[in-house]
């Protein structure tokens, strides 16, 4: 496959691109899926351990790509994931405090803003998903809404919604 670029315009974005290469696990995970294709039991067999969390930080910063595998005959199909970007492009302004709030909730323990993402996870579960509500309801800007959002592992943006993620939607 040739190179791809990845095109960032929002900065909530680098919250799990930030996840991503500020761990060595996931980073690890990156690097694999950068080469080839893999199951979830190859990956966790490569790096010695369970590798969803990585695969749901990947997908949320827009760095997954997954299909079936043909199977072998009598066995049932498996999905194999991989990335296929290699380069990044940013392009966005933000104010210093929204880049700065945005860098400290990617590196902030989870214990640390958990009461905030679990805050968004309820409301977004009542039904309370339009931006601009949740702005309101959190008093919080959009910019935070969606980076709490894409460090949360159930909730997806969608626009100027916010979703609550599936357990079969994961990756």
């Amino acid at each position: 496959m040739g190179e791809r670029t990845r095109i960032i315009n929002d900065p909530s974005y680098l919250v799990p691109l930030l996840r991503t290469f500020g761990s060595r696990t996931h980073k690890k995970v990156f690097d694999l899926l950068l080469t080839e294709w893999m199951t979830k039991e190859e990956l966790d067999e490569a790096i010695d351990s369970d590798s969803l969390s990585s695969l749901i930080n990947l997908k949320k910063a827009g760095l997954l790509e997954s299909k079936w595998r043909v199977p072998e005959p009598g066995k049932s199909p498996s999905k194999e994931f991989h990335t296929s970007y290699t380069n990044v492009q940013v392009n966005f302004q933000s104010s210093f405090e929204d880049l700065s709030d945005i860098i400290m909730l990617a590196f902030k323990p989870y214990d640390e803003v958990k009461d905030t993402i679990e805050s968004l996870e309820s409301l977004v579960a009542e039904g309370n998903t339009s931006m601009s509500k949740l702005t309101r309801e959190l008093n919080m800007n959009t910019c935070l809404i969606c980076a709490t959002a894409r460090r949360s592992d159930r909730l997806s943006v969608m626009g100027q919604r916010l979703k609550l993620i599936e357990k079969d939607e994961e990756i």
